[in-house]
């Protein structure tokens, strides 16, 4: 395997990667809107040495800070498949994405194969709608205030109003400009991806319902699969549900490697079945 080249500009998005310990299946794994490569943190030990865990640090946040976000997704895009491919990343990896990530993952995916990269072996998005379903909302010009009530309504908040004011006020200007990313972003018709796909969403997503999340399938050439969990937007935080879907990515990866695709994880509801191809 070859290690990231952390001697290149590229290494400022991977904080922390290292090919010590690193498994054969690299997960590259980006944030959501106003997140941090954090977000991943416990992830390579939930996941085994199996799988290599990549997390994205996107400009505008942690040692980042100093750099401004993007406010708009094509040079986003257009940055980031450019680091994976100096980072030497674009070799047996998936994408994984959450929100906002799960969109960027999958432009990603779109712009490495128009360079003549590989795709993913997999793409998993997570909490986020189709691509053409995005351009309906504005809450980037949303007042502070009401801007903070909706993050803290979809569970994005601690409970003490005190750190949440702090945190949420050091985020602010990261969190608006990823939301004028993905309102202001509109989906460019092209050829499904030719990898499998895994989507997932949760039962009290407002952002993402079930039949938003399940357009997905039109996205690849190959075998799709959703799993619905319980929670709400930011399920993948914490509790069972991010159990389930740890599980359910080590499972999947797992099966890629082996050229089998993973069966359900647990109790599953009647369209949770990996399905042929289906294109639009």
């Amino acid at each position: 395997m070859l290690p990231v080249d952390t001697t290149s500009q590229a290494a400022a998005w991977f904080p922390g990667t290292s090919p010590e310990g690193a498994g054969p299946r690299r997960l590259v794994c980006i944030p959501y809107a106003g997140g941090t490569a954090s977000v991943y943190r416990a992830w390579q030990e939930r996941l085994g040495t199996d799988v290599h865990v990549v997390p994205v640090q996107l400009p505008g946040r942690g040692l980042r800070l100093r750099e401004a976000p993007h406010e708009a997704l094509g040079p986003l895009v257009s940055q980031l498949a450019t680091a994976l491919l100096e980072a030497r990343l674009c070799h047996d990896y998936a994408l994984f994405g959450h929100s906002m990530g799960a969109l960027l993952a999958y432009e990603v995916a779109c712009e490495l194969r128009e360079r003549g990269a590989p795709e993913p072996a997999h793409l998993f998005v997570s909490g986020s709608r189709a691509p053409h379903l995005y351009g309906t909302r504005e809450d980037h010009l949303l007042p502070d205030e009401e801007l903070r009530r909706l993050v803290s309504d979809l569970g994005g908040l601690d409970r003490d109003r005190a750190v949440d004011a702090a945190y949420f006020e050091r985020r602010l200007p990261v969190l608006r400009a990823d939301l004028r990313v993905c309102e202001t972003y509109r989906w460019r018709p092209r050829a499904p991806l030719g990898c499998p796909m895994t989507a997932f969403s949760a039962t009290r997503d407002a952002l993402a319902s079930a039949p938003q999340t399940e357009a997905w399938r039109a996205y690849t050439s190959s075998s799709f699969l959703r799993r619905h969990l319980e929670g709400g937007h930011f399920f993948l935080n914490g509790g069972p549900s991010r159990e389930r879907l740890l599980r359910s990515l080590r499972d999947e990866l797992a099966g890629a490697r082996t050229g089998q695709d993973a069966g359900p994880v647990g109790p599953q509801p009647v369209n949770a079945r990996r399905n042929a191809p289906w294109i639009c």
